[in-house]
Order: structure tokens, then sequence, then C-alpha cells
């Protein structure tokens, strides 16, 4: 700076581009080149850009496979494979009628064409000459959004989808409409020559269809989905044994729903999805637009299809995320059986000395809505490693999950009680129904307002102790879990395979008043092979693949009963979660395989006489009911309830012989 407090500029030496000084703003200028004190200099590069678009576009750059893609080389390799990929989507989408699929092309048709170019149908979109005149929608393209990341499809949702925030977490704050659970009555399947060995008629989960009216709302889903001007387009896999995973395929008009399937299914990598190819299983997810009522077989606006000859799968008035994991499930409780894989609906951990015998949890209905009851809690176990949560495969190879991800209830969930489903729950998660402080964006866990059955969806990776791959040795404990509301049943029994196979069957835990309009006091509820909502075949084939397998394994079947104890629901108190983990903890160290037992009356049930940090009075339920007289009769009545229930099995064969079916009924209760 001058004498006079203006500043001097020295261009001697320390010249800028274009031969234009230095600005300086030491009040001395020749202090300048001995300090360097340079405020502004204006000599880097440029940025090649010439619009705020194309300096935008450098923010991203293409993402490219970390190690070489095993196929086709040269210098049209990647363009064959682009064009494969879009044929593939494109023939998913085909619409029935007009014998053709959509013209569609990779990209967001919110971002400007310099940045998602439309290219010639003939180089890179697959195109049929339509057999019927051509409509509006034979003119337009349908853009792809192809397995998008967790960041684009939080973009996605933030930005279009009405209900979509951040919470302070970092999880994805959705709604999924006016449907906030399952609607197991308006799930339907296809009945042909390929379905003729399901389980049909009483008892069944499986509603009839026919394929027409399958192809009608197959055709309304599809020509809905091309309406649009993008659709979500996910391509992953189901299973973690190599040697039986399925390719599967979801096509879906929602962020939400294509993150919530990012999550819930297994991710390819990136050498994985370009090989991809043609899915074993298409979804069609058109949940936002009803089925029409007036369809053949049609009871409301909502219906969930599945045709097993086709490998497809139509939802159509519901937006329930939950329809396509449970969905699919159904799919591998139908293709696994006949490869000889048991699926079970159960959660799987195993010790992490690699030695200690894997623990395979079964889970019945827990309609409670209590947290920290289920198969979710006692499977995730920090000295554990976790395999899965809800679905598993039980090969010749051991036991894999089915899922790539973990599906928490989160109604009353707290740090203190669940601390690895809390800290899963940041970005990439998807936070079902929750509420949330508008200006905080802290969940309200307790706040049920919308539904009681709030959810968390996250991938299995989130889960510190989480094995991956998800996939073990051969179990050597089959935990059978219920939750008696009568409080009749002990919180542990070993079970002998007859008894096994017997309350696998039978798949018992009870309702309590208030989870459902009506009901002043428990009421038991049964649920075959703990899942009868998604099971294809009938029971007994389950269950005879189960007896199977534990005999071939070297497998000891247990009853733990997480429900109440002194008394029935009302007047007994709930059996502590942490006395329910000791029991567990005992199985799977091999304690209880070594401790004394004594026999119960009614279902003869070998209960232990002690087990570490559990009180041994509560382990024979009648030491804890003040009334004696009370005890026995609600153990009878729901021994009644057993034997009522187990009717409808009495005539079927369980294995090659009549021999283990005579076993099990035997193993039931005896009066």
């Amino acid at each position: 700076m001058a004498a006079n407090g203006e500043f001097s500029f020295r261009s001697s030496s320390m010249k800028g581009r274009n031969g234009l000084p230095k600005i300086h703003t030491d009040k001395r200028a020749e202090d300048v080149e001995s300090k360097s004190e340079i405020c502004h200099d204006d000599s880097a590069t440029p940025v090649k850009a010439q619009t705020l678009d194309e300096l935008h576009s450098l923010q991203m750059k293409k993402s490219a496979p970390t190690t070489p893609i095993q196929a086709a080389q040269g210098p049209f390799a990647e363009e064959d494979r682009h064009k494969q990929q879009l044929q593939s989507i494109s023939a998913s989408l085909a619409s029935l009628t007009r014998e053709t699929g959509p013209k569609v092309v990779k990209g967001d048709p919110a971002r400007t064409t310099a940045e998602t170019p439309r290219v010639p149908a003939a180089s890179h979109v697959h195109h049929f000459e339509p057999t019927l005149d051509i409509s509006d929608s034979g003119l337009k393209f349908t853009h792809i959004l192809y397995n998008l990341s967790p960041a684009e499809l939080y973009e996605q949702a933030i930005k279009y989808e009405k209900g979509s925030f951040i919470t302070a977490s970092g999880a994805l704050a959705t709604l999924s409409g006016a449907k906030t659970g399952r609607s197991p009555r308006d799930k339907r399947v296809v009945k042909d020559e390929t379905t003729e060995d399901l389980w049909w008629g009483k008892g069944s989960p499986n509603i009839e269809m026919d394929e027409h009216t399958f192809l009608v709302n197959r055709e309304r889903a599809v020509d809905y989905l091309c309406s649009l001007e993008k659709v979500f387009v996910n391509d992953q896999f189901l299973n973690w044994d190599p040697e039986h995973r399925i390719k599967v395929r979801i096509v879906s008009a929602r962020a939400y729903h294509s993150l919530f399937m990012h999550n819930m299914c297994i991710r390819p990598t990136p050498e994985e999805l370009e090989s991809f190819g043609t899915p074993d299983f298409t979804i069609y997810n058109a949940g936002q637009f009803p089925c029409n009522r007036y369809t053949h077989y049609m009871t409301s606006s909502t219906s969930i299809d599945l045709n097993l000859a086709r490998r497809e799968m139509v939802i159509l008035g519901t937006q329930y995320a939950g329809e396509m994991k449970k969905g699919l499930f159904s799919v591998m409780h139908y293709l696994m059986p006949k490869r000889g894989v048991l699926s079970l609906h159960s959660g799987c951990n195993m010790g992490k000395d690699g030695d200690s015998p894997i623990r395979l949890i079964l889970t019945s209905l827990i309609v409670l809505c209590f947290v920290g009851t289920g198969k979710t809690t006692l499977s995730t176990d920090h000295n554990r490693y976790l395999i899965g949560d809800d679905e598993h495969c039980w090969s010749e190879n051991g036991v894999s999950n089915i899922e790539g991800g973990c599906y928490a209830k989160c109604i009353d969930l707290s740090r203190e009680k669940e601390p690895d489903i809390w800290n899963a729950i940041k970005f990439g998660t998807v936070l079902e129904n929750v509420v949330f402080d508008e200006h905080t964006r802290e969940v309200d866990y307790s706040d049920k307002c919308v539904t009681e059955n709030t959810r968390a969806a996250y991938p299995i990776e989130f889960i510190p102790n989480a094995k991956i791959p998800c996939v073990g040795p051969q179990p050597k404990n089959v935990i059978l879990l219920a939750c008696d509301a009568f409080g009749v049943l002990p919180p542990v029994s070993k079970l002998t395979l007859a008894q096994t196979m017997y309350h696998f069957i039978s798949g018992y835990t009870a309702l309590v008043a208030g989870t459902e309009d009506g009901i002043k006091e428990p009421t038991a509820t049964f649920s075959a092979c703990f899942g009868a909502a998604f099971i294809m075949l009938h029971p007994t084939k389950y269950a005879a693949m189960l007896a199977e397998k534990m005999q071939k394994h070297g497998a000891t079947g247990w009853l733990v009963n997480t429900g109440w104890s002194g008394g029935s629901y009302g007047s007994g108190s709930r059996i502590k979660l942490a006395y329910t983990r000791k029991i567990i903890d005992a199985i799977h160290s091999g304690e209880l395989l070594e401790a004394n037992y004594t026999k119960t009356d009614v279902f003869g049930f070998q209960i232990p006489t002690e087990v570490e940090g559990v009180p041994a009075e509560i382990l024979d339920p009648a030491n804890t009911w003040g009334d004696k007289n009370a005890h026995k009769e609600t153990l009878l009545k729901l021994g009644g309830l057993f034997k009522k229930n187990f009717e409808g099995f009495l005539s079927y064969k369980i294995g090659t012989d009549t021999k283990l079916t005579e076993e099990i009924l035997a193993a039931g209760p005896n009066f």
C-alpha cells in the first residue's frame, strides 16, 4: 500500500496469467517478495466447460467396474452389452396385446438432452414393428433408472415423492400410502399344470386365479408402467449360496420401492450386473394403480398375483413394499424344495470362534408388536456372526440367507434395547411410516399414529457382525420360537425329533387383548411352519425335509417361549428378554445338552432344572402360578386347541412311510 493508503501493484517479476499483475494486500509493497502473502491468484487453468450444465456434468464421473469385465472385448463390446441390457428390459415390459416392448433409454428425463442423449431406436432400443395400429405410447421413450445407488434414489424420492424426508440419522423416511401392511386376502396364485402340487383348499394361503385374469392384471400393470416418463429397474439376486442363486428383476414406479429392494435383495457387483442377462423372475410393481374390481377373481382394488409358470409377479393397488419381499419369499418356498433345498422363515447366526454350532431360529407369527421378542432381535447378537434375520435356505452346502438385508420392526425401538438395529438406521436405510419432529427430524419410535407396523429396511452389512457372504455350516440347533400369552409353556424345552415336527407344523403363537378388535383374552393362533402366509406346498412337505436334515446332521430341536409366566396375559408377567438371551446362549454353548431334565404334564416337554442366569422357579410354569387349578385348566385348554388345529393334518403322510407320521401324532398333547 502506498503512503497515501492506496494499494500498489507489483508487476515486475510477479505477473499472473495473460500478463496481469497479481494483487497483494501488503501495506508495504517491498515486503511482498519476502513474505509472498498473495491473497488472490488467477493463474489456475480455467475449466473447460462452456455452460453451467457442462460444469455440473463434471461433478459426477461415470462408474466403472473395479476389475476387467470377462466378456467380449473390442471397440463395440460395451455398446453391445448396453444394447442387450436395454433389449432385456424392454422385453420385460413388452405388452401382450401389442407384442412389443417400449422404446427405452437409460437416464433421468429431468436431465438435459446433453446429459441423457436419446439415441436412435435402431442402435440401442429394443424395437419390433407393431402388429396393431400404433398408439401414442409407441411414440415415446420410457426412461429406465437402472440399479441406481442409494444417493441417487434419495434424490429421486425427495424431489418427486410426497412424504419422503431425510431424518436426523440420515435414513430416508417415506410413506407406503393407504396400506401399511400386507394384504394376504388379496394375494393370488395362478392354478395350472405347474401348480397342481401346491397346497390348495382349507387352511392354505394360496388363493387361486386363472391365467387369463393374471394376464389381464399384468397388462394393466405394464401399460401403467410404460405410460410413465420413467421407471425404476433393479436387477438383483436371491440366496447367497451361488449354487442355488436366483436372478430377479423388479420394475417399479417409486424410488422408495427401488431403494427398499436394493436393500433387501443381494446387490450384484458391477461385473455380475454386466453379465446379468435374462432374469429368472420378474416383479411388476404398479402399486399406485388399482386393479379393476370388475375383473374375475378380484374382490378389492388390491391384487398381488403370482404366476409360477411365467415366473412373474404383478402388484396393483398397494404401495406397501413388504409385498415384494414376501412375494419373493413365496417364490423361493416353491422353487427351492424342488431342488431338495429347505426354505425356512427364520433368523440365523453362528459363533465367532468358527467352532460354535450354528443356531437356526424359527419364529411364529408374532403379532404382539413388542420389540425384542422375535427372531430379528434374538438372531442379532454382539457375540455371534449374523447370517440373516428372516429368510434362509438349508441345503447340502449348509445354510444361506435368501436376502441381502434386514427388515426390522421399529415400534418402541430404543438404543439401549436394540443397539445394533438402532445404529443400522442411517443413510441408505428406508424407514416406513414413522413419525418424526418436523424441525429436528428426530424419529419418535413410540408414535404409532400412522401404524404400529413401522419398519426399517437396511443392508445386512449395516450390522457390524454380519457374516459376508451370508452362508454358514450345517445347523446343530433348531429353535422354534413361540409367544405364549396363556402362560403355560416353559421358557425352554428340549424336543424330540417328533416333537420338533409337531410344533413346526403347528406354528403356535397367541394374540392378546388389544391387538385385534373384539379380542378380550388370549387367543391361540397357528401358522404352519411358522410362516403359513408364505409357504406354497403342504406343511408336511417342509416338515419331512426338516426331519431329514435334522437327522442327517444331528441337529437338536428346542422350543423357546418368549411370552408370559406366572399367569396368562393380564395376570402374569412377560418373560424378560435377558432371560431368553441367557437360555439361547446356553443352547448354542452346549450347556443345555448336559443339563438335568424333568418332564411336564400334557405336552410332555423335557425342561431343564437350571439354566445359568435364569431364575430356576420360572423354568417350570406350574411353579409360577399361584392358582394351581387355574394353571391346570389353562394347560388343558391350550392342549385341546393344539389337538383341534392338528386335525387338519391327520390325513397327510409325512416322509416315505407312516412311521414318522404316527410318531409325530403321538408327540402332541397327551391328556
